[in-house]
C-alpha cells in the first residue's frame, strides 16, 4: 500500500476546511438574506416614518409569536400623531391580551380632542372592556361625541314610564338622556342600565310630588331639573349632559280606579260581616227555639204532677171534696175566659176582624 506524502495530506485537509468554511459561509449568507427579506420591509418602513425599530426587536417579536408588522405599524401611527410609544410597551399590552391598535387609535383621538388619557389608562380600559362588546376606542369616541340613551330602554318592551300625581291621574313620560363617557370612572363605573334606572326613579318621584297632572303637562322641564339635581350619574361611567322630556301624555285615572277597587273590597268585607251576623242570628234563633221546646217540656212535666199532687192531698186529708169542686169551677171559668179572649182577637177562629 502506497503512503500519501505529508505535504499532500496537509494540502487535501486544507481543501476540506476551505470547502466546509465556504458551505457554512453560504448558509450564513442565505440565513442573513432570508432575515433581510423577511424583516427589511418592516424595518425600512419604520425607518422612513422616523419610528425606527431595531433588528433585535423584530427578531425577538418573531420568536415570541408577536405580530411585529402590526406592532410596528401601530408605533408608526403613534409617532406620526406626536405620541411616543416604545415597541416594548405595545408588545407588553399585546401579550396581556389587549388590542394594541384600538389603544393607539384611542390615544391619538384623545390627544387630538384635548382629552387627558395616558397610555396606561387606555390599556387598563381596553383590558377591562374585553369580551364586553365595548372598546376603549368607543369610550373615547363617546367622550368626544356624546350619545343619547332612551329612558326607558325600548329593547325592554316598555316605551314609557307611568307615574301618578297627587290627584291620582297617571302620566306617561318618555325621556332622552344625553351622556358622554367619563374616562376617569370608566373602569369600575356603572353602565347605561344604571343611568336608565336612576332617571326612571327620578321621573316617578318628580311626577309623584306634583299636586296635579296639569302641572306636569304645563312644565315638563321641572322633571329634568329635579332628576339632574339628584346626581344620578354618580359612580357611573358617564356624565349626564342633559335630560330632555321627549313625550308626556295622560294615562288612566289611577286614583279613581284604586278607590273603586277599595270600595268593592269594602263592600265584600261588609257582605261577609253581614253574612256572619245573619248566621249568628239564625244560630241564636235555633238555640232559643230549642230552649222554648225544653221549657214547654218542663211545663208539661209539671202539669202532669198536678193530678198526682191532688190525689196525694186527698189521701193525706189536706184537700176536701168541696175544695176540689171549687178548683174545678175556677179551672172551667179560666178556660171559658181564654176561649172568649181568643174569639175577640183579630183573625180568630171564625176568621173575622
Amino acid at each position: 500500500m502506497n503512503s500519501i506524502p505529508l505535504p499532500q495530506l496537509l494540502a487535501n485537509t486544507s481543501n476540506y476546511v476551505v470547502f466546509g468554511a465556504l458551505i457554512l459561509g453560504s448558509l450564513a449568507t442565505l440565513i442573513l438574506v432570508l432575515v433581510l427579506l423577511k424583516f427589511f420591509a418592516v424595518w425600512f418602513r419604520a425607518r422612513l416614518a422616523n419610528a425606527p425599530v431595531t433588528w433585535g426587536s423584530l427578531i425577538g417579536m418573531f420568536f415570541r409569536k408577536v405580530p411585529y408588522s402590526m406592532i410596528t405599524d401601530s408605533r408608526i401611527s403613534a409617532v406620526k400623531a406626536g405620541l411616543s410609544f416604545t415597541t416594548d410597551q405595545l408588545e407588553a399590552h399585546f401579550l396581556a391580551g389587549g388590542d394594541v391598535l384600538d389603544v393607539v387609535l384611542a390615544c391619538i383621538a384623545a390627544d387630538k380632542a384635548g382629552i387627558d388619557l395616558s397610555y396606561d389608562r387606555a390599556c387598563a380600559i381596553d383590558l377591562a372592556t374585553k369580551d364586553t362588546g365595548k372598546t376603549v376606542l368607543e369610550a373615547v369616541r363617546t367622550s368626544i361625541n356624546p350619545m343619547v340613551i332612551d329612558c326607558p330602554n325600548p329593547s325592554s318592551g316598555v316605551t314609557k314610564i307611568t307615574a301618578v300625581a297627587k290627584d291620582g291621574i297617571g302620566v306617561n313620560v318618555r325621556a332622552r338622556v344625553t351622556v358622554r363617557t367619563n374616562l376617569d370612572r370608566f373602569v369600575g363605573g356603572a353602565t347605561e342600565e344604571t343611568i336608565v334606572a336612576r332617571v326612571g326613579e327620578g321621573i316617578v318621584t318628580s311626577v309623584g310630588s306634583a299636586t296635579s297632572y296639569k302641572a306636569v303637562l304645563e312644565n315638563p322641564d321641572n322633571i329634568s331639573k329635579l332628576v339632574l339635581g339628584k346626581g344620578v350619574d354618580a359612580s357611573t361611567a358617564f356624565e349626564i349632559l342633559s335630560i330632555d322630556i321627549a313625550d308626556v301624555d295622560v294615562a288612566d285615572n289611577v286614583g279613581a280606579r284604586l278607590q273603586t277597587e277599595q270600595a268593592e273590597a269594602d263592600k265584600q268585607v261588609a257582605q261577609a260581616k253581614a253574612e256572619m251576623r245573619r248566621a249568628a242570628a239564625v244560630a241564636s234563633e235555633q238555640e232559643m227555639a230549642a230552649r222554648t221546646q225544653e221549657m214547654r217540656a218542663k211545663v208539661v212535666e209539671a202539669e202532669a204532677q198536678v193530678p198526682l199532687a191532688i190525689s196525694e192531698a186527698f189521701r193525706s186529708g189536706n184537700l176536701g171534696i168541696m175544695d176540689y169542686v171549687r178548683y174545678q169551677n175556677v179551672r172551667a171559668d179560666t178556660q171559658m175566659r181564654e176561649s172568649i179572649a181568643d174569639d175577640d182577637e183579630p183573625g180568630g177562629s171564625d176568621g173575622k176582624v
